[in-house]
């Protein structure tokens, strides 16, 4: 965060797609950074239902002992089971739920002002997935790799997705091999 100008401490809020690890391995870095770095500062977790008890259980993993007696008392967490719609640090979101396997995973259209940010985590490209985009002014949607990708969208998927959305602007990530026009770069700040 810090190399590409964002600092961690301005980070309000954190929206969970799913419990997978490579969705949710970053997070202990980052909230070692908010214990000890940052002023303690709320930080909101919204995500599938059970967050509060996935969360918890990830950073005694990552800790062990020392979570509840030395980092849990500087840290200051509020853990919100996504409902189909509310708000969070000022902004209004809906939940829309995506197939993502057997797990399913949750998508965001996120309200900042007039303007409606869409997010997937992964997903196969079902209908779901339109109605998380529709209308969207920018929509950050994984695009895996080309041909089958089992229970995720490929590259051919995404295009027609985009095709099918011409408004709407895409950030394509989570992808595993090569590159897809629109993709996220390592280390890319966007402005949205």
């Amino acid at each position: 965060m810090h190399r590409v100008g964002i600092e961690p401490k301005d980070i309000d809020v954190v929206f969970l797609t799913h419990f997978h690890g490579d969705h949710t391995l970053g997070l202990p870095p980052f909230v070692l950074h908010r214990i000890f770095v940052d002023k303690p500062r709320q930080l909101t977790f919204v995500g599938p239902d059970g967050v509060a008890g996935r969360l918890e259980s990830l950073w005694e993993v990552s800790w062990g002992v020392d979570w509840k007696s030395v980092m849990l008392p500087r840290f200051k967490a509020r853990y919100v089971d996504a409902r189909p719609s509310g708000q969070v640090a000022g902004h209004r979101y809906e939940t829309v739920k995506l197939d993502h396997g057997t797990t399913g995973c949750n998508g965001y259209r996120i309200h900042f002002g007039d303007v409606v940010l869409a997010y997937s985590g992964d997903t196969e490209p079902t209908a779901p997935l339109d109605r998380l985009v529709d209308g969207a002014d920018v929509a950050i949607v994984e695009a895996t790799g080309p041909g089958d990708v089992f229970s995720h969208m490929s590259w051919e998927a995404a295009a027609a997705l985009r095709k099918r959305h011409p408004q709407t602007r895409f950030i394509f990530n989570h992808l595993y091999s090569g590159s897809v026009k629109g993709a996220a770069r390592d280390l890319q700040v966007v402005e949205v």
